[in-house]
């Protein structure tokens, strides 16, 4: 029985924090953006911004000579770069379904790869234990009533009746499904013109765990900031293309100047955990399936080094003010506990930070749990004797742990009055004195 908007609300808030549980650890996922643009090779829009045919842009299929171990390889790429995730299109804006689809048979078990790529996907994902998302575009650029739909009521039930049988199949044809992705709500402007409420509450009734994003016009169970780590006031995950031009693949060659390495997957990691959010990281496949050659080496990169500082990433992290501890660092807590990332070697073999209103009871390095030694006093935290071998091999990117009696009170700069709305300087000093001296 279809319910009310308040009467679904209330009901998916009520088993939010049991559902979102993992993905709140698990802080890192990747993105796979596949289909006839992998072939294509220009842009995932390039049927949209090129004003291509159906005809024309379907010609693309004859290259999609897709190599069925490579869904494998992309789950056991996301593990080994410590990927908690993996959600893959399982349909884009071009209309073209990823599986043995009854309701589109426009799809690639009868077209293009001959194979039912979204089975190899889970099967994948199951074995390398990894959880699955499914993206699903609600923009259709094929089927014929997807933009009559707006201003046609026979159109948009037969259009969103046909979306309903396509996530139908999707949520009874693999076993568990983590998460549903939606994406491009257009050309309708409300959740009513997309039916979300039967259709959501229908994706929940197959799939009681699963957790939903927010664009099929429902807020749902997070946001979805694109290309750009934003924070938001709710559970929120930034997805981000790997070169910043295209979720679709394009040649390896020419992209090599504008991806991302490792240092800079790291430093988005570590500012979308401070700020309370995930990180789904895209690639886009080549027509084959494989992997494009410039994102190999800096997810390997990345995965080692989370190996040794996982601690900082994942789990239920706070959103931190302390962002920018210092000129050189920047930071991730949980509850008594702060992680102070290092991205520039000191010239001195010390680090100071101001600012923290708390006993410090330990520091040591993240990688290795190795004690460093440090002073405290009424206006800063200085560890000292920093080793010359204490600096990540791979990525130089060192973190260090500082352990409180209990969770600090931060206040940036609290010798510059001028920096703060409240209390003095004199008065925060006398804080941390007396707190140092209670503990």
């Amino acid at each position: 029985m279809l319910i009310c908007k308040e009467e679904y609300e209330e009901m998916t808030a009520a088993t939010r924090e049991r559902r979102m549980d993992w993905w709140r650890q698990a802080r890192f996922g990747m993105f796979v953006h596949y289909g006839i643009y992998s072939a294509k090779e220009t842009h995932e829009w390039s049927m949209a911004y090129e004003n291509r045919t159906p005809e024309e842009y379907s010609a693309y299929l004859k290259d999609m000579k897709f190599d069925p171990s490579m869904p494998e390889k992309w789950v056991k790429t996301a593990k080994q770069a410590g990927m908690k995730y993996v959600v893959l299109t399982t349909r884009h804006h071009e209309g073209f379904s990823l599986w043995n689809s009854r309701a589109n048979p426009y799809n690639s078990v009868n077209y293009g790869p001959g194979t039912d790529v979204v089975k190899l996907f889970t099967d994948a994902c199951r074995k390398e234990g990894l959880r699955i998302g499914f993206y699903f575009s609600l923009m259709d650029w094929m089927h014929p009533d997807a933009w009559k739909c707006a201003v046609d009521a026979e159109a948009r039930l037969r259009f969103t009746l046909w979306l309903q049988d396509m996530l139908r199949e999707l949520m009874t044809q693999y076993g568990k499904v983590d998460i549903l992705w939606y994406d491009i709500p257009r050309p309708m402007v409300s959740h009513e013109g997309w039916d979300s409420l039967r259709m959501n509450q229908m994706v929940r009734e197959l799939q009681p765990d699963i957790i939903i994003n927010d664009r099929s016009r429902l807020k749902e169970d997070f946001g979805t900031p694109e290309e750009m780590i934003q924070a938001e006031d709710r559970d929120w995950e930034s997805c981000m293309t790997f070169n910043g031009i295209s979720w679709g693949y394009i040649d390896s060659d020419a992209c090599v100047p504008y991806s991302y390495n490792a240092h800079e997957i790291i430093r988005m990691l570590c500012k979308a955990t401070a700020t309370g959010g995930n990180l789904l990281l895209n690639i886009g496949p080549r027509a084959d399936g494989s992997i494009p050659t410039e994102a190999i080496e800096p997810l390997k990169k990345v995965g080692a080094w989370l190996e040794r500082n996982k601690a900082a990433v994942y789990g239920r992290k706070s959103p931190t003010v302390v962002y920018k501890a210092n000129g050189l660092c920047s930071a991730t807590e949980e509850k008594n506990k702060v992680w102070m990332w290092n991205w520039i070697r000191p010239k001195e073999r010390e680090l100071q930070f101001g600012g923290f209103l708390g006993k410090l009871k330990a520091v040591r390095e993240a990688a290795t749990g190795k004690e460093v030694n440090f002073v405290q006093n009424a206006r800063y935290i200085r560890l000292l004797d920093l080793r010359e071998d204490i600096w990540d091999p791979v990525l130089s990117i060192t973190v260090f742990e500082l352990e409180f009696e209990k969770e600090p009170e931060y206040a940036r700069g609290f010798l510059y009055p001028q920096l703060h709305m409240g209390r003095t300087y004199a008065e925060k000093r006398e804080a941390l004195e007396r707190s140092l001296h209670d503990a």
